[in-house]
């Protein structure tokens, strides 16, 4: 009997060792960034130019394009970029170009004035919202691609290192913003602000250069799918021509992908999933915006909002976040995205209490803090849930679950019976059973497959089989509480399949 041992807070914290969780914490750090430029930087320089908050309001809604990106999610998806993918790869070539977009439109900024050329600048900064919103598509992508889909506890910290990234280019890059900003400002310069931009251009290029060093898969089943789906719609059409052909690739470009999402998971669980993600955070997103504003308006200096806000917060949100990471390791996600939204409604009434007051650091700094834990568990906690869906199982992983289901239905008569006659000559014999499927792994992963062969073989009680399968399973990265709950649903087919028969 295998004795299973509840995992140490130390084993628990080891998996943020794993290197490709600084790959995870780069990618989140370039999704993040943008959001200094049109968030705090916009916000503050429209402030300072003397505009009003209704203005700076209306601003702010280019962050609105953030919502509505999975719009165009499978286009991109679809698309390569002449010469950027075939040397860079498709994910980080769509990054590379949304990045040449976002340092353009800071040079652009750097050239314009708030007062006179308002809608100009409001323009840019649209334009940079899409870049950005376009980017963090291909960003999600990859990071989700560095953890293999089996590796519940890595997805996890995965998700707790993308919020730590994202958090970092958010508050760090605030911080060289606002400091920046204020110094050239004492220093007497006019258009402060505008050189401010040229100087966050620098580490656009930077993140740039980091990026060159985060793995892309060489191989991914995306192509096979799409052309799949081609086919399919073409032999619904029935004639193959300009028309059909234009046809064909919008309704699976765009259809495909929404009509997978829905099958796999059904309508109400999908429709639940998409007003999770626009509702959950939407209002302080909007809000957000207007938190620099309302620091300025009762007498916080850029100084003051760079280390209370961006420091002081960077910091709590960094902590706070891996131990929302840990926390959702061993109470799980929903008890996670629960106490997340209470801490989200909560920590907002403080900022109340700091707007009756006078000015006070102390009070400040509270705020800003517990806002922080709040947020580190809110976008954590969602950032685990956008890995999950992303490893939803869809039609190909049943096909798989099938396809191992009926080799194993061969193999677990076949190898006990060859133990049973125990005859040398017989086991030099080949089976010559069809297996064919067992090197393609049945069209998923190899670590899957044999996740569904030892479910098969656990049923049919083979005990060769249960034992190759498992090892392979170690050796894949499953634990041995994973492996125990394979052994767990397979009993509970089990248990099934007999009663409906009866």
């Amino acid at each position: 009997m295998i004795e299973i041992k509840k995992q140490s807070l130390s084993e628990t914290f080891a998996v943020y060792f794993d290197k490709r969780m600084l790959r995870i914490l780069l990618l989140g750090a370039i999704s993040g960034f943008p959001w200094v430029l049109i968030g705090s930087s916009l916000s503050l320089w429209l402030k300072e130019e003397g505009l009003s908050r209704s203005t700076i309001g209306w601003a702010g809604l280019i962050f609105a394009v953030y919502a509505f990106n999975y719009l165009w999610a499978p286009l991109i998806d679809r698309f390569q970029i002449p010469y950027l993918t075939k040397k860079l790869g498709h994910r980080r070539g769509w990054i590379v170009l949304m990045q040449i977009a976002i340092l353009t439109c800071l040079v652009t900024w750097s050239f314009i004035n708030p007062t006179e050329d308002l809608a100009l600048l409001i323009t840019v900064g649209l334009i940079i919202a899409i870049a950005s919103a376009t980017q963090d598509i291909t960003v999600d992508a990859l990071r989700i691609e560095q953890i293999g889909e089996h590796e519940s506890k890595s997805m996890a910290a995965g998700a707790a290192m993308a919020v730590v990234g994202w958090w970092s280019g958010y508050k760090l890059g605030g911080v060289i913003a606002l400091f920046t900003a204020e110094y050239l400002e004492n220093m007497g310069v006019t258009n402060y602000w505008q050189i401010t931009f040229l100087i966050l251009g620098i580490l656009v290029i930077l993140m740039n250069i980091g990026l060159m060093f985060v793995h892309e898969p060489l191989y991914t089943d995306r192509q096979k799918k799409q052309k799949e789906t081609d086919k399919l719609i073409e032999s619904k059409l029935g004639s193959k021509n300009i028309i059909t052909n234009f046809i064909t690739w919008i309704s699976s470009t765009l259809g495909g992908p929404i009509i997978s999402f829905f099958r796999k998971n059904g309508f109400t669980i999908a429709v639940g999933i998409l007003s999770f993600i626009f509702l959950f955070k939407i209002g302080e997103a909007f809000l957000g915006r207007m938190s620099i504003v309302f620091y300025k308006e009762i007498g916080f200096s850029k100084g003051d909002i760079a280390i209370y806000s961006k420091t002081l917060g960077w910091i709590t949100t960094v902590i706070f976040t891996l131990l929302g990471g840990l926390f959702v390791i061993r109470s799980g996600v929903l008890k996670a995205m629960f106490v997340a939204g209470i801490l989200m409604a909560a920590t907002n009434l403080l900022f109340t209490v700091l707007a009756w007051s006078d000015k006070s650091e102390l009070l400040f700094a509270v705020a800003v803090i517990f806002d922080d834990i709040a947020a580190a568990f809110a976008t954590g906690n969602a950032k685990l849930l956008t890995f999950i869906v992303a490893s939803a199982t869809d039609e190909v992983e049943k096909n798989a679950a099938l396809t191992a289901g009926s080799i194993m239905a061969q193999n677990n008569v076949w190898y006990p019976f060859i133990e049973m006659a125990d005859d040398p000559n017989l086991k030099g014999l080949p089976a010559q059973l069809r297996m064919n499927a067992i090197s393609a792994h049945g069209g998923t992963t190899k670590a899957k497959f044999e996740a569904y062969s030892l479910a098969s073989s656990i049923i049919g009680k083979c005990h060769f089989c249960v034992k190759a399968h498992y090892e392979t399973l170690k050796e894949e990265g499953y634990t041995v509480e994973q492996l125990r709950d394979i052994g767990r649903i397979s009993a509970t087919i089990n248990a099934l399949s007999k009663i409906l028969s009866a």
